[in-house]
């Protein structure tokens, strides 16, 4: 079945995206790959600052998506694959897409205010064609009645 490839912040949105992909993937037999995003680091004049930098963000980046991924575990009974990368969000998303054959869907979550967000924005407009698989936008304030029906 390939995998859902859900991409993972801090917000309320990205955990909604990842509990959709989490009951899908229950349902379907697909497995989850979870990715979260370091944005690259500020330059700084020495290098071994700048190394830690990075390295701070990524244990903080991995800590959030062991707990997001502790309830899914629980909930939905799988076993998520956690991915982080460094760079820019669409880039290593694009880039992630074109490694990896196996990817079903993106799964992005859309915030309920202030826009749906600037992934959903970037995926869903003037590229949204040429994606390697389709997008799936699961808005912020589905209830959990729905999700339930839609998965």
């Amino acid at each position: 079945m390939g995998s859902y490839l859900v991409v993972i912040d801090d917000t309320n949105e990205g955990r909604v995206a990842l509990r959709y992909s989490a009951r899908r993937a229950a349902r379907t037999g697909a497995s989850v790959e979870v990715l979260a995003i370091v944005p690259p680091a500020e330059f700084v004049q020495w290098g071994g600052v700048q190394a830690a930098m990075e390295e701070e963000a990524r244990l903080r980046a991995e800590a959030m998506l062991l707990e997001a991924t502790g309830a899914i575990v629980e909930e939905a009974g799988i076993r998520p694959s956690i991915l982080v990368r460094q760079g820019e969000p669409e880039k290593a998303i694009a880039e992630l897409l074109k490694e990896r054959s196996d990817i079903s869907a993106l799964i992005l979550g859309a915030a309920a205010e202030g826009g749906p967000g600037p992934l959903v924005t970037h995926f869903s407009g003037a590229i949204a064609g040429t994606l390697p698989c389709p997008l799936v936008i699961v808005p912020e304030r589905l209830a959990e009645e729905a999700l339930d029906r839609l998965t």
